[in-house]
């Protein structure tokens, strides 16, 4: 799922990329209405053309890439939430039976992080219960690395959008610079226009870093709150297992 997203925001990236050069018939046509009545997405537009097309690019895409492994983190965090609580309900009956087998179904049948690591502390039950709070601790982590992935990238991706303003404004301001220089005139004017078109790559690098980190904090709080619950369900699970009397019988 998570490479048909980043295939889709690669498309939307192309595509935005196509809008920022109009045909030159398109635009003899809507001149005159764009200039009277500028929208939203011209001025933005606009913008991005002022930025210079190189330099907006990879800000445009490391939003682009961000937001998908964003959203599809979202996505996949939701499934994996449960009401830890209510799925102990459902096998608990089952294990004061001493009918593990169907207790694990109920957890095979259950999707997130919680009930796997439940299930795999009722396929190591019979072992004795160090073996059982082993195995929960084990899957446990290896849960956890599975909510935890592609965070990487999107921390990556809210470092490298202002690096990429900064390099673009760099560059920018180097420009004007030659330019002086080749005239051999400063002129006020033409330095301070330059110098705010430059700044525009700068500005797009830190609303997009902002937009991720924004992302990657709502991200983390969720991983945050699920941990939380299987560390929780793993502790009354235990508990559950002790006092249902599956042990009594059996060396612990």
């Amino acid at each position: 799922m998570r490479t048909i997203l980043i295939i889709f925001g690669l498309l939307i990236s192309i595509g935005i990329y196509a809008q920022t050069a109009p045909t030159p018939a398109a635009k003899d046509v809507d001149t005159e209405q764009e200039v009277d009545n500028p929208g939203m997405h011209q001025k933005l537009k606009q913008r991005f053309i002022d930025g210079r097309v190189p330099y907006m690019l990879p800000i445009l895409i490391t939003l682009i890439l961000g937001l998908t492994i964003s959203i599809e983190r979202i996505i996949y965090l939701n499934r994996a939430h449960i009401n830890s609580q209510k799925l102990l309900r459902q096998i608990e009956p089952d294990i004061v039976a001493g009918n593990i087998d169907a207790a694990m179904e109920t957890c095979r049948n259950t999707r997130g992080p919680v009930a796997t690591m439940l299930l795999q502390g009722l396929n190591r039950a019979p072992y004795g219960l160090d073996v059982m709070e082993k195995s929960i601790l084990s899957a446990g982590n290896a849960q956890m690395s599975l909510l935890e992935r592609g965070l990487t990238w999107v921390s990556l991706f809210i470092s490298l959008a202002p690096i990429f303003g900064f390099f673009g404004t760099v560059v920018g301001i180097f420009m004007v610079f030659e330019e002086i220089e080749v005239a051999g005139d400063i002129a006020v004017s033409v330095v301070a226009g330059g110098m705010k078109v430059k700044l525009i790559t700068t500005i797009g690098g830190l609303i997009v870093a902002i937009i991720l980190q924004i992302f990657y904090n709502y991200i983390v709080s969720k991983i945050d709150n699920i941990v939380y619950d299987m560390e929780e369900g793993a502790i009354d699970f235990v508990d559950m297992m002790l006092k249902s009397g599956y042990y009594n019988d059996k060396k612990i």
